[in-house]
């Protein structure tokens, strides 16, 4: 059978394997990264922050529809770091970086980082749609608040409607990270092509399966840790998880046989 050429493409370079603890090594450099050139990382991460306080006080009475958008956000998040990895990267090629740097990374060329976004984007609404129908078509009660959702949803008497919600939940997260976990910044950083990004990505994956399923799971604490303390928190948690996640991406993927981009 025929290979796509997208596939081909992908493995016209090499991915790396890393040690299980190696993404600890990616939080300090991303840390690193953040001190350098703190204010595009604050810029970003207060306006999610202001986001996401918009989203609880509009939907505050509704957590039913709240609680798929805050973990949908952890969805379309990797797409809105676009600006915080062409910082990690200039301060790589040339040890300096500025708001104008992050700012520029948005700047139309090709359409490809638009396209990954329209796709996170549409995994994100399916997933805020999934989770709104199961929590008010089968929770026994109204769940209008987080102590609602806690007494109705996760510890009913009967029924698994929370498993439930995990496992469909899950079941779309597991393959959004694993499509998007090195795609971006390569999209950013190398000429390839959006399906060969993909493909790649899933190859980093699936040679570090221990390591990549700790930095999923350290993102999701830290994202959480961020939304407990009213939001605050992103606005430190969203710029070095971004920073970080460059330093997975160069870890990850060997790019000597890509041309940069500019």
């Amino acid at each position: 059978m025929r290979e796509s050429p997208a596939l081909i493409e992908s493995r016209r370079f090499g991915t790396r394997n890393v040690p299980l603890l190696r993404p600890l090594g990616w939080l300090i450099a991303g840390w690193r990264d953040f001190m350098r050139c703190p204010l595009p990382g604050l810029l970003h991460g207060l306006l999610l922050a202001l986001f996401g306080g918009v989203l609880f006080w509009s939907a505050r009475h509704e957590f039913w529809l709240l609680s798929g958008a805050f973990s949908g956000f952890l969805l379309v998040a990797p797409i809105l770091a676009t600006g915080l990895y062409a910082v990690s990267r200039s301060l790589q090629r040339t040890g300096s970086a500025d708001l104008a740097v992050a700012l520029q990374a948005w700047r139309p060329r090709d359409g490809k980082l638009v396209v990954f976004g329209v796709l996170l984007a549409l995994a994100g609404t399916g997933w805020v749609l999934t989770s709104a129908s199961l929590i008010t078509g089968f929770a026994g009660a109204p769940v209008r608040n987080p102590a609602e959702f806690v007494r109705i949803v996760v510890l009913a008497d009967s029924g698994y409607l929370f498993e439930t919600w995990l496992a469909l939940g899950g079941l779309l997260a597991a393959p959004v990270f694993a499509s998007s976990v090195v795609a971006i910044p390569l999209l950013l950083d190398r000429e390839i092509g959006v399906l060969a990004a993909v493909f790649t990505s899933w190859r980093v994956v699936m040679e570090n399966p221990a390591p990549l399923a700790l930095w999923a799971a350290l993102i999701m604490v830290l994202t959480l840790l961020g939304m407990a303390t009213l939001m605050l928190g992103l606005v430190v948690v969203v710029p070095w998880l971004a920073h970080s996640s460059w330093h997975a991406y160069r870890d990850l993927v060997d790019t000597a046989g890509l041309a940069e981009r500019p």
